[in-house]
């Protein structure tokens, strides 16, 4: 005599589906086919709950669906979200009935069918047909640009532009190929690739095939809000401008260093004496150009070792305030290195502006000229020289009483 269980397993395989279950009143799964724990994955066996593997909106009307099959003998239909083994859940047509001795539940399912996809309006028909022809304008005349998609496995699905034959490649070439053959040599770059299905918008430049592209990454999803299931590219080959600009950047480079070399001829730091600087400053004095003059002059004293220095502003016609604050505190700075600072050449416009900033110029060194400076310089140091106890009494002579 066969037993109850035997009964109800023959009474399930007769059926002609391929995901097959008996489930008790309760709703827990005590057998499923092969078929079953294949599409589901492990957690359809050991007593799980039906509704526990349900989508959570799914499970009121497994629930109703449930109650309606335990009260009567005909089949009922129903349609539930169901985890498979991976997390995901799967839209499924379920067909239930009690078994002929009513102790069980029968149970098929079967992938959902697809939802037939409405038909086109005629405007979205002359819109989709717009969208085919600008896409076909861009690869056609475009002539740096490539288009290309990926689907959700990163195979390519779309591969078109003018500047693939740059690159070495034929239109079309990449589709039906994968993005990681090709491209993800190294697991970094492949984990790279992965990312581009987070929903995120992207932008970068690289090398490829002896190119340089400047390239968009946009996110494709079948329905707003849902998942991505494909990724679009669109590459501009920017090797000629990125080459304008390297070109730009050396020209740059040149300008720099020549306005360099004519700031270093307009102030020269001339080294008149031994221990006398001078700094003839000839033309338009601004702030940039003082600045630069402090940095310079300081750094000569010391490497020096300088006693006096001079500016000569003899070539100036014209300050503005700030500048005549800057050299004021330029004077200031030449003391505090343990040398004197001397200012020649003062023309009368320069004059007035230093005076008018109310600045006390009381310890301003001044000379007419140049050449005055000169001699003031020479005949300090001499004296200095003199009165300095290591020279000693000059031979033949007493020192003084």
């Amino acid at each position: 005599m066969e037993s109850a269980s035997s009964v109800l397993l023959g009474e399930l395989f007769a059926r002609s589906a391929d995901l097959l279950f008996i489930a008790s009143a309760d709703g827990a799964l005590l057998h499923g086919s092969g078929g079953l724990r294949e599409a589901l994955g492990p957690g359809v066996a050991g007593g799980a709950l039906l509704a526990d593997l349900a989508h959570p909106d799914d499970r009121a009307a497994l629930s109703a669906a449930w109650s309606t099959v335990l009260q009567r003998d005909e089949p009922v239909s129903f349609s539930v979200r169901l985890r498979d083994g991976g997390g995901a859940y799967r839209p499924l047509s379920c067909s239930v009935s009690r078994s002929s001795d009513r102790s069980a539940v029968l149970g098929s399912l079967r992938p959902a069918p697809a939802p037939a996809a409405a038909p086109l309006t005629g405007d979205e028909l002359n819109t989709l047909r717009l969208k085919a022809r600008l896409l076909d304008g861009l690869v056609e005349h475009v002539d740096p640009l490539t288009i290309w998609a990926l689907d959700r496995d990163g195979i390519y699905v779309y591969h078109d532009g003018k500047s693939t034959a740059k690159a070495g490649l034929t239109r079309g070439q990449h589709v039906g190929h994968s993005v990681y053959d090709l491209y993800g040599a190294t697991p970094e770059a492949a984990a790279d690739m992965r990312q581009w299905y987070d929903g995120q918008v992207r932008r970068g430049r690289g090398e490829a095939h002896g190119a340089d592209w400047d390239t968009w990454l946009i996110p494709l999803r079948s329905e707003p809000g849902g998942r991505v299931d494909g990724v679009l590219g669109v590459s501009l080959d920017v090797s000629d401008s990125r080459l304008v600009e390297k070109e730009l950047r050396i020209q740059l480079d040149q300008i720099a260093a020549q306005q360099k070399v004519i700031r270093d001829l307009s102030t020269p730091i001339i080294e008149v004496w031994d221990g006398v600087l001078t700094l003839p400053m000839v033309g338009t004095v601004d702030s940039v150009r003082t600045a630069e003059v402090m940095d310079s002059l300081l750094a000569q004293i010391v490497e020096k070792r300088a006693r006096f220095a001079i500016l000569d502003l003899t070539g100036v016609e014209v300050v503005d305030t700030r500048v005549a604050s800057h050299l004021i505190q330029l004077i200031t700075a030449i003391r505090l290195l343990g040398a004197d600072g001397i200012v020649a050449g003062i023309k009368p416009t320069v004059a007035q502006t230093m005076v008018a900033l109310g600045l006390d110029l009381s310890q301003l060194n001044t000379q007419r000229n140049l050449r005055a400076a000169l001699n003031y310089a020479i005949r300090a140091m001499t004296s200095a020289q003199g009165a300095s106890p290591a020279a000693g009494p000059a031979p033949g002579k007493k020192p003084a009483p």
